[in-house]
């Protein structure tokens, strides 16, 4: 029998007043939100229930987006290339169909972009650079998804905004008529409309003097509400993440989302990027012990920094070892010829030394020894360039890790020259790339300008879908696009085994 527990009565008048520091949650309506149209300012956070791998996994999705976006960014393109570009990748990891698609997945589409965006607002508000860069970076997605998005309910949305602006009158249009139209750049008919909003909230406006400003309020032409939307979106989510970063520190009460949030956070120097075994090049070409020298021209800078300094001492530590073999392990050498590829490469040790200290090494990274972890014989995974990028940096003597990360801007410049880069704007553009900490952005440069003329007929004959010449996140993709766009012409001839990147299984 339970022993019976006196609860205090709470008097009913205490009940119904309400502590002012909660009255802001009161109201809060638990409960799957609606979404009348594909655009969203993400002004209210979520409120229904997600499990805990769809929070991750969408945010990582719109990580992909973002990034992506800021590669258009630093590699220059046009806003019609960026277009272009960033089309199959929204369609790919972040689809928003319009309300006239008919598409069964639309509310779906519109909670995962709805739930991604507030996932990364948290993981991105701890620091003024991260809060900056998240903010830019939406900016630009949610002006291209106004760009793209249909002309009605493009209108429907803006319509439904609680704006900062109100329509000038006919009175006051007619008395500064001329003004306006001397102003603004509008030569038509005098039935144009004009808004009439602060100043300091179309600062773009304002620059390029496409506004008429009188007593500190800025006058502006109906064709550029696009842009005062977008301006008013920043505006209001940089305020959302100065809040944000003020109730970060109770997140790291929850045990479940402080890891996620940390991974996703980290994962802004350069995306994950998943290792596909598509990324080996077995079933274009035989690679063995031999031909790892010869292939090593189409290596990101890191595994050419390992093969050179390799083939310099004849050894490399264990952390530069481990990275090396999973690389080459990923690209289709298989754990007998790479187990030669070390016994010749550490031609200075005893075969007994070897055998005692580094063979076992070997066959672990293949999974054909060891625990849990290999029981499966598949073995490790090769690492990513966000691993690289965010592992401890390297001791003295040790050469693992990403050089343009590890290596000070002048080693760097002179390690690339010493592969053969030559390009002085590129090695200036890189130089400013490690400065401004863009290492992959950097690799991915020096990438491009290598098969400047590959990437060129690709695109010009379609050769590639877009989606599969988007950024390289991991040194395997980096080798096997670059064998390639070397063979292209032998692939297309049937000279060698024919595979299209479109084959490989999305990551």
């Amino acid at each position: 029998m339970l022993a019976a527990t006196s609860t205090p009565r709470i008097d009913a008048r205490k009940r119904a007043s309400i502590n002012p520091r909660r009255q802001q949650f009161s109201n809060a309506k638990w409960q799957d939100e609606s979404y009348p149209t594909r655009l969203n300012c993400y002004l209210i956070p979520p409120t229904g229930d997600v499990s805990l791998e769809q929070f991750e996994e969408w945010g990582i999705a719109r990580l992909k987006v973002l990034s992506e976006l800021e590669a258009c960014q630093f590699r220059n393109k046009t806003p019609t290339e960026t277009e272009e570009y960033m089309r199959p990748l929204l369609n790919k990891h972040l689809p928003l169909s319009s309300n006239s698609s008919r598409n069964t997945e639309i509310p779906l589409e519109r909670k995962r972009d709805h739930y991604s965006h507030w996932t990364l607002r948290l993981a991105f508000s701890s620091t003024q650079d991260l809060r900056q860069r998240f903010a830019r970076l939406e900016t630009q997605l949610f002006k291209l998804r106004m760009q793209q998005d249909d002309t009605r309910e493009r209108r429907a949305f803006i319509d439904a905004l609680p704006m900062s602006w109100e329509t000038v009158d006919e009175q006051e249009k007619a008395s500064m008529l001329a003004d306006l139209k001397a102003a603004t750049g509008c030569q038509k008919s005098d039935e144009e409309n004009w808004f009439k909003v602060e100043w300091e909230n179309v600062p773009e406006l304002v620059e390029r003097r496409q506004v008429l400003l009188r007593n500190g309020m800025a006058y502006v032409h109906v064709r550029e509400q696009s842009s005062m939307v977008a301006n008013e979106f920043s505006r209001q989510l940089e305020a959302g993440l100065e809040q944000a970063a003020r109730f970060l520190p109770r997140m790291d009460e929850d045990t479940r989302l402080a890891p996620i949030l940390h991974h996703l956070s980290q994962s802004f120097v350069a995306p994950d990027a998943a290792y596909a075994e598509s990324s080996s090049i077995t079933d274009l070409a035989s690679f063995t012990a031999a031909s790892v020298e010869s292939e090593s021209q189409h290596f990101p800078l890191c595994m050419q920094n390992l093969q050179r300094e390799l083939r310099k001492n004849s050894h490399l530590k264990h952390f530069a070892r481990l990275q090396y073999t999973l690389f080459l392990k990923g690209i289709g050498l298989n754990m007998n010829e790479c187990i030669t590829f070390w016994r010749k490469s550490f031609k200075l040790i005893t075969d007994d030394k070897f055998k005692s200290e580094y063979l076992y090494n070997i066959r672990h990274a293949y999974g054909d020894v060891g625990g849990d972890a290999n029981r499966r014989g598949q073995g490790y995974t090769p690492y990513s360039c966000q691993k690289l990028l965010s592992e401890a940096l390297p001791a003295a003597g040790q050469n693992h890790g990403c050089p343009y990360r590890t290596y000070n801007p002048d080693n760097l410049i002179t390690l690339l020259q010493s592969v053969g880069v030559s390009d002085k704007d590129l090695l200036r553009t890189v130089r400013e790339d490690v400065g401004k900490q863009r290492y992959h952005i950097a690799c991915n440069r020096v990438f491009e300008s290598a098969h400047k003329s590959e990437l060129k007929k690709v695109k010009d004959e379609s050769l590639w879908p877009a989606s599969q010449l988007d950024t390289i996140l991991h040194p395997n993709d980096y080798f096997k696009r670059s064998f390639l766009l070397r063979n292209l012409d032998k692939i297309q001839n049937g000279d060698i085994g024919v595979v299209s990147p479109a084959s490989r299984p999305s990551q």
